[in-house]
This record gives structure tokens, C-alpha cells and sequence, in this order.
């Protein structure tokens, strides 16, 4: 009765494909012998590998003796298989460090209005190096009031967002960018515009004044105190429509109000005390998932 024959159980290990990289190797150069240079072990180790494959396929896969070196016809058939195999792990390995080469997915990012304006332009820095880096990844950019943004952080319709650090929740992660230097303005058409330089007036609240209905730190809500309150604005851009009327004071930053300032409309009244600063940081999740696109981003705006 023929001897039965035990075939390949259980997962190809690690292993098992070093030993069909030396079967390899032994059948590509005709023998044990011929193999010694290109695999850089002895022929002893060379025949206790293919011992060890042999039996682990149950197979008999070369003869060798005086008529020299042949591959049997089981021989030949795994050597195909094994050349099939090892090719399909040099191919994952390729795709898997082009992962590495190549970014691809999506950004969703939230800004609050007029950052754009800031001189340090952190933000389109690190913009334009995810594009370098990443050709193909989508950017999709959303302008909203600071807690929008950091609601759309939190239940993650945003990856990322620019706000005021200003009543963070703790489940958020901060890292800070700049900080924005705000100060009272009024209009060309606003009776103060011509007046002459003066110390601050004991009431600010003489003249009616456009006020935020968002958070502000502790020193931006002082000042805010001191006027005379008879307009709100969700945004900076709302206040800036407003104070351009001439009918309203009201705080800007100083990169948004640059322009209207160097043609003439604007003009900062006691700029050395009535200012106030705010801090700027990029807020993601703490428990967020790993994202290669996500991850780039920050660091290119850690280094930007």
C-alpha cells in the first residue's frame, strides 16, 4: 500500500516562506551548491531546509545524487505556487510603503471668519504643504462661529477647527497658533474719527456700540463691558458692517480692520488702552481615530 502523503495544514507561517524562499533559490540555480552564494548559508543548512519543507508539504520536490539535480514533477508545480506566493507579498509590500509616499483621503476643516487676514498665514502654509505632500487629497473648508466649530469637532463632521481659546471643552485637544490683537474702532463718519487724541473718557457708553454674541476671553470681555451696548454681532465681519455705518463703536482685529484703516474709513480710538488679546489654537478630538491626512496637516502646522 502507498505511503500516504500528509498535505499542508494550517496558516503559511513566516517560516514556512523562508523555506520556499531557499527551495527557490535551489531550483532557480540548479542546486545546493549553486544556491550557497545567492541565499549565503552552507549546503548543509541548504539540505535541512529542504528536509524541513519536504516534509512539511509531504512532498518529494528535487532528487539529487550522481545524475545531478532535478526537480520533481511535484517540484516544478511548487515552485510556480511559491513563485506566485512570494510575488504577492512583494506587491503588498510595495502598495503598503506607497501608502506611505502618497496621501489620499479627504480634510474637513473649520475656521472661524477673517483669519485669513492674520500676516502669520499659519494655516495656508500648512494648506499648501498637505497639497505638496498629498496631490490627492480633498480639502473641504467651513466658515462657522467658533462653537459651531467645536461642536462639529466633537461629533466629528469636522476634523479639524481654528478657534478662539475661549471655553474649550475638555474632550478636545488644543495646540496653540497665534494670538490676535483686537481694539476699538469707529467710522470715518463717526464724530470721534476727527476728534483729537484725548486720555480714554470715564464713559465709553456715551456712544452706542456693536458688542459679539461670541465667547471672548476675560480681558476682550472687560473691555466689551465698558460700552454702551445697543448692537450685537455672531461674527467679526457682522461688527465690521456695523462700525462702518458710523453709527457704532465696536472692536476689531487689527489684521481685518488693516485695510479699511490705510484707506481711510477706520480708525483705532486709544489704541494702547482700549485693546485686548485673544489666543488662537487648531482643536481636534482626544479620542480621535488615526488619520494619515489629519496627522500631516498638524505637523505641517506645528512647522509652519
Amino acid at each position: 500500500m502507498p505511503r500516504s502523503r500528509q498535505a499542508l495544514s494550517g496558516p503559511v507561517t513566516d517560516f514556512d516562506i523562508r523555506l520556499l524562499r531557499v527551495f527557490k533559490a535551489v531550483a532557480e540555480c540548479g542546486g545546493f551548491a549553486a544556491a550557497e552564494g545567492r541565499l549565503g548559508i552552507g549546503r548543509s543548512a541548504i539540505s535541512l531546509h529542504m528536509n524541513d519543507l519536504e516534509r512539511r508539504l509531504g512532498l518529494k520536490l528535487c532528487r539529487r545524487g550522481r545524475g545531478g539535480f532535478a526537480l520533481t514533477e511535484e517540484g516544478r508545480e511548487v515552485l510556480e505556487a511559491a513563485r506566485r506566493l512570494l510575488a504577492g507579498l512583494e506587491a503588498f509590500r510595495t502598495e503598503v510603503n506607497a501608502l506611505h509616499e502618497s496621501l489620499r483621503g479627504e480634510l474637513d476643516i473649520g475656521v472661524t471668519d477673517t483669519l485669513v487676514s492674520l500676516p502669520q498665514m499659519r494655516v495656508s502654509h500648512a494648506l499648501a504643504e498637505l497639497k505638496a505632500r498629498g496631490p490627492d487629497v480633498r480639502v473641504h473648508m467651513h466658515m462657522d462661529p467658533p462653537g459651531e466649530i467645536a461642536r462639529a469637532v466633537l461629533d466629528g463632521r469636522l476634523h479639524l477647527g481654528v478657534v478662539p481659546a475661549v471655553n474649550l471643552p475638555p474632550a478636545l485637544d488644543s495646540r496653540p497658533l497665534y494670538e490676535e490683537v483686537s481694539r476699538l474702532y469707529c467710522a470715518s463718519d463717526h464724530p470721534l474719527f476727527e476728534a483729537p487724541p484725548a486720555a480714554v473718557p470715564e464713559r465709553l457708553d456715551a456712544w452706542d456700540a456693536v458688542v459679539p454674541s461670541y465667547p471672548l476671553p476675560e480681558a476682550g470681555r472687560q473691555q466689551q463691558a465698558r460700552l454702551n451696548r445697543t448692537a450685537t454681532a455672531s461674527d467679526r465681519e457682522g461688527a465690521a458692517f456695523l462700525i462702518l455705518t458710523g453709527a457704532y463703536l465696536g472692536f476689531l482685529p487689527d489684521h481685518q480692520a488693516a485695510p479699511w484703516v490705510a484707506a481711510g474709513r477706520l480708525r483705532p480710538l486709544w489704541p494702547e488702552e482700549c485693546h485686548f488679546r485673544t489666543p488662537f489654537v487648531a482643536i481636534t478630538r482626544r479620542d480621535r481615530r488615526p488619520n494619515r491626512v489629519l496627522e500631516t496637516f498638524l505637523e505641517a502646522l506645528a512647522s509652519s
